[in-house]
């Protein structure tokens, strides 16, 4: 069998059972399906901040030229993460090329033969395939089950890390921490935080979930990424120093890689300085979320979240799908979630909450989600 009829059969199977993927572009339709949760993305004036910024700053090459560790360093990268320490109340941080490279890093590189990883069954699939690289034994939990994670503490071996995110992207929930942070203590066991959606989102300066709960020293690592809530690209780990020196040292997706080119680095710093000045959009924010959950109380098919992100069960690929159409036909962006992105029985509508988006198209856009 040659690879193309091998590649097209798989493509064909996909097709079948109707699970085949296809890119499309934006339809200017009314966004609740993006990531952009406080518009820093759309935001002209961050946009200026950051042409401006590189102006100052005389920088004038495209791109970094090479890893961090050969030619694609230098002061403004090293400054700016100086920056993004004090953010996030940490003793060093680290900026990857995104939040995929930085869990593959922190995931492969830290945990060790002997050791054990205990990840969350809906951790992020970086977080799956950066475990997936390490030698460490791995098992999942039960979502958010803090008594089924500590049978399964019981029976680990060596150095034990818990893999989670503070707020889950398909379902949009939060993580337990006050109560994981005190089991994992009890165990000496370290905790491994993806921040993603909860970067810019939480917290002081946009410092993430953790932090907001004053429990910055209790996360052995955190890993924050800028391309959702920050609305540019990139991400960092937030840890020790040795921790941020172990990856320059031992981390592949970060050696053996062509770094951030000077325009994200300065987008980063200036997506941070202008979120300080505009903190009120958080509150914005969490003013529309609340708004949209105040007209789906009775919604049964609405998974519990107070985040940005509100999922609408529709379960069936051919559901899902059919009612995505109908919303999108009544002028609004709401993508399907199908599996095997989810589990077969929860495809769902993942609906995004934005700052930006207005009283009077969340109201129309719970009118049209009671119709289906």
């Amino acid at each position: 069998m040659t690879l193309e009829t091998w590649i097209n059969q798989e493509l064909e199977r996909r097709k079948n059972k109707n699970i085949f993927r296809e890119l499309t572009s934006s339809s200017g339709l009314t966004d609740f399906y993006s990531n952009d949760y406080l518009g820093l993305a759309r935001s002209e004036k961050l946009f200026d901040l950051i042409n401006q910024r590189l102006e100052a700053l005389n920088i004038k090459k495209n791109g970094a030229t090479g890893s961090r560790l050969l030619s694609g360093n230098s002061t403004y990268v090293e400054e700016v993460e100086q920056k993004l320490s004090f953010v996030f109340k940490s003793p060093a941080t680290l900026i990857l090329n995104s939040g995929y490279s930085a869990n593959l890093a922190v995931f492969s590189a830290i945990p060790q033969k002997g050791d054990t990883l205990l990840l969350d069954e809906l951790a992020h699939a970086s977080i799956k395939d950066g475990a997936r690289l390490s030698l460490a034994k791995r098992f999942s939990f039960r979502h958010n089950d803090l008594n089924d994670l500590e049978a399964k503490i019981k029976r680990s071996a060596g150095k034990i890390f818990i893999g989670v995110e503070s707020i889950y992207s398909m379902d949009g929930d939060e993580c337990p921490l006050l109560e994981l942070a005190s089991l994992a203590k009890k165990y000496e066991a370290s905790i491994i935080l993806d921040e993603a959606h909860s970067t810019g989102v939480n917290g002081l300066y946009g410092s993430g979930l953790a932090t907001s709960l004053g429990l910055e020293n209790e996360i052995a690592i955190r890993l924050y990424t800028f391309g959702k809530a920050m609305g540019v690209h990139g991400a960092c780990v937030s840890a020790s120093a040795n921790v941020v020196q172990y990856l320059i040292n031992f981390a592949r997706p970060f050696i053996y890689t062509t770094a951030l080119s000077p325009h994200s680095i300065a987008s980063i710093d200036c997506a941070f300085g202008y979120l300080r000045d505009n903190i009120s959009l958080q509150g914005e924010l969490l003013q529309n979320v609340n708004l949209f959950l105040a007209h789906t109380e009775k919604d049964e098919n609405r998974k519990q979240s107070h985040s940005a992100i509100q999922t609408i069960m529709r379960p069936g690929n051919e559901n899902v799908k059919r009612a995505a159409s109908i919303i999108q036909e009544a002028g609004f962006d709401v993508r399907p979630i199908v599996s095997p992105t989810v589990p077969v029985g929860s495809e769902r509508l993942r609906i995004c909450i934005h700052s930006f988006n207005t009283p009077a198209e969340i109201v129309k856009l719970t009118s049209e989600l009671k119709k289906i």
